[in-house]
């Protein structure tokens, strides 16, 4: 895949965006891969003891699931050299067949330096009408 020209893109460039979709069995999953067992992420009695509407995704996870717009855009991983977000709510995953949906945007909000042929990528993540991530930002340098 050809990387993106730093010259090609202006403040303001689009990404285009992704919906990632999240079910119980994944979470399981990413529980094992990362070794994240925190029972809100898969017992649904426990998580409405602690007051959690339902069963959680991992925040690691959802933040993994977001700058994969980035990545695909770029077409390279290591091209992102930082990234932050701020968790604003959880993303409620039910137990059924459909479960949850991460939908992802992302623009191009500043041409930070010419020379390093970086730029500032503003995402927004949503999870069932509501913010799931805020202040989420990647720093990426550009071919």
């Amino acid at each position: 895949m050809a990387r993106i020209a730093y010259a090609d893109v202006e403040v303001g460039t689009e990404l285009p965006g992704a919906s990632f979709p999240v079910t119980r069995e994944t979470l399981v999953r990413y529980a094992g891969a990362s070794g994240d067992f925190n029972p809100i992420h898969w017992n649904e009695r426990f998580a409405r003891e602690v007051g959690l509407p339902d069963v959680i995704a991992h925040g690691m996870f959802t933040m993994a699931e977001a700058i994969r717009v980035v990545t695909d855009w770029v077409g390279d991983p290591g091209a992102v050299l930082e990234y932050g977000v701020r968790f604003t709510k959880p993303v409620v995953v039910p137990d059924d067949e459909k479960g949850a949906l991460i939908e992802v945007s992302a623009k191009v909000a500043a041409k930070l330096d010419d020379e390093a042929r970086t730029v500032r990528v503003d995402l927004s993540a949503h999870s069932a009408g509501q913010k799931v991530l805020g202040l989420a930002r990647a720093v990426v340098r550009l071919a």
